[in-house]
Parts: structure tokens; C-alpha cells; sequence
């Protein structure tokens, strides 16, 4: 009895194997012989411009000159160490200027973005944003400090033709290294919606212009500083290629030491903390080709 039922299993295994391999072209056929492999992000690069504007928080800002040097445009020795305070400034949006200035956009107020994608929810970006700072004419601060020895403490009024004009305008410029976390709300083969957040740091580099007791030098770049802060919004990109980025950004930007009058001739220091609408348009290209995987056959 036994023996029957081992020898009826027998018969019934390998009726269900013969089966199984008669059916197996069946149901190949109807499998792609390839699978794409969906290299969505990782290893593809990103590349922006854009347009921002900013608004400012008040800032301290401490001008000082030791140097004793002789100034053959004012006819004197300029020994100052003086602060205003809690100055206001603006941007200087330029909306006239984009179309005219197509060759030179460091005009407007514009953003160059280049990034990295890791994977699909990570990249690494390069942020950049010729934003421009302008310390507002003609308003009233308190100057606190001394000039070539006279002591000052009373509020003034910044008139640029007799005392002081301030402004990074070509600009403030933010150079940041950002991490970016990226948050998917759809995605399929012709749109994405994507949240991103972008936290990161990095260096000023601002070209300052200062105007002081009517003397004017629109200064070289230099290295004054550091900037923190993080930016977020929406990107949406079309077939995983051509995107656009509508984002808002809070940093804080600290100027350590920018030019007044040229090298040698004072420094300025200040710090304060901005928001910034940035609109851009990009790009997403492949580092490497997209491969395929075989599926089975």
C-alpha cells in the first residue's frame, strides 16, 4: 500500500514538472525580453539660472581706518572708527535691465545653480545669487565713534554727497555648498513634482561701493565673509529633463571685512539676516549612459 503511494506521488511530480516546463515559453513570451533600469537621479547632473529678489533685516555696520595714510583727495589724513546703526538697505531688482542686458546678466539680480544627484533623494548643489545690497539715502541712524580724534554720538542723516553711501552691488554676492533632501510628490515618465530642501554655507564675495565724505571707489572682489541658511520649495520637471524651481530662502550673511576706499584704506563689517523669491529654469543631463538589464528569458 505503500509502495502505491510512493509510486503514485512519483507519477504525479513529474506530470506537474512536464507540465510546468510545456508552459514556460508561454509565458516568456509575454515578458520583454529587457528591462530598463530607471536611473532617475543617481549619477545625473543639474544646471540653473534664474532671478531673485531679497529683503534685508537692519544691520550694524562698523567702519574703521588706522592706517594714518595721507588721502590726496581730501587733503587729509582719514582716521575714522565709526558705527551707524540699525541702517535699513534694499535690493535693486532691475526688471528693465533683464532684456536690455542679455549679454551681461550679471545686471539683474540673477542665480546660477549646478548640482549633483546622489540618488533619488539626495544631491549635492553648488548655490550661487548675485543678490545686491543697498544701504537706503538719506535715512536717519545713530553714528556712534570718533573721526580723526572727534569724538561722534547723535543721529545723522546718510546725504552721499557730504558723508556716506554703502552698497554691495555687484554684487552682495552668496556662494553656497548645499545639501539637498528631495521629497517626491508624483512622479512618472513626462512630470515630477518635487519638494526640495536645501540646507548649506559657504563665503561672501561681495564688490563693494562705497561713497565717504564725497570721496567714491567701486571696489575689486574680495573674500569678506561667511553666509548660512537654507532654502525650500517646489521644482517640477517635464520628461526628467527641463525643470522649473520656484523656491524661497532665509540666511544669515556676516561681512567681516570688505573694502571701503580700496586696499589699505578702511574695511567695513557688518552682518544681517535676508529672505529671498528665487524663480529659475534648469536642466538635468546624464553623467553616464543609461544601461540595461536583461530579464529573464
Amino acid at each position: 500500500m505503500n509502495m502505491k503511494k510512493a509510486i503514485l506521488g512519483a507519477a504525479l511530480f513529474v506530470s506537474t514538472l512536464f507540465n510546468a516546463r510545456a508552459q514556460a515559453p508561454a509565458r516568456a513570451e509575454s515578458l520583454p525580453d529587457v528591462k530598463e533600469k530607471n536611473s532617475y537621479d543617481g549619477h545625473r547632473f543639474y544646471a540653473a539660472w534664474g532671478y531673485t529678489r531679497a529683503w534685508y533685516g537692519k544691520s550694524t555696520i562698523h567702519f574703521k581706518n588706522e592706517s594714518n595714510r595721507y588721502n590726496p583727495a581730501t587733503g587729509r589724513v582719514d582716521n575714522y572708527d565709526f558705527t551707524i546703526h540699525d541702517a535699513t538697505a534694499h535690493d535693486r531688482p532691475q526688471f528693465d535691465r533683464i532684456l536690455r542686458d542679455v549679454l551681461n546678466p550679471t545686471i539683474p539680480q540673477d542665480v546660477f545653480r549646478i548640482g549633483y544627484h546622489i540618488n533619488d533623494k539626495w544631491a549635492v548643489e553648488l548655490n550661487y545669487d548675485h543678490a545686491k545690497y543697498v544701504v537706503t539715502d538719506y535715512q536717519k541712524v545713530r553714528v556712534t565713534g570718533h573721526f580723526n580724534g572727534v569724538p561722534v554720538d547723535k543721529d545723522t542723516i546718510l546725504d552721499p554727497a557730504n558723508f556716506l553711501h554703502f552698497e554691495h552691488t555687484d554684487g552682495a554676492n552668496f556662494w553656497m555648498i548645499n545639501a539637498v533632501r528631495k521629497f517626491d510628490f508624483y512622479k512618472d515618465r513626462n512630470l515630477r513634482v518635487t519638494w526640495m530642501v536645501k540646507p548649506g554655507a559657504g563665503v561672501v564675495i561681495p564688490r563693494t561701493d562705497v561713497t565717504l565724505f564725497g570721496q567714491r571707489l567701486n571696489n575689486n572682489y574680495k573674500v569678506a565673509g561667511w553666509i548660512a541658511g537654507v532654502e525650500t520649495g517646489l521644482r517640477v520637471s517635464v520628461r526628467d529633463r527641463v525643470y522649473v524651481e520656484f523656491v524661497g530662502k532665509g540666511v544669515y550673511a556676516d561681512y567681516v571685512n570688505a573694502f571701503v576706499l580700496g586696499k589699505g584704506n578702511g574695511s567695513a563689517s557688518h552682518h544681517f539676516f535676508a529672505g529671498q523669491l528665487t524663480a529659475s529654469l534648469g536642466y538635468q543631463f546624464d553623467l553616464k549612459k543609461k544601461h540595461a538589464m536583461k530579464g529573464p528569458h
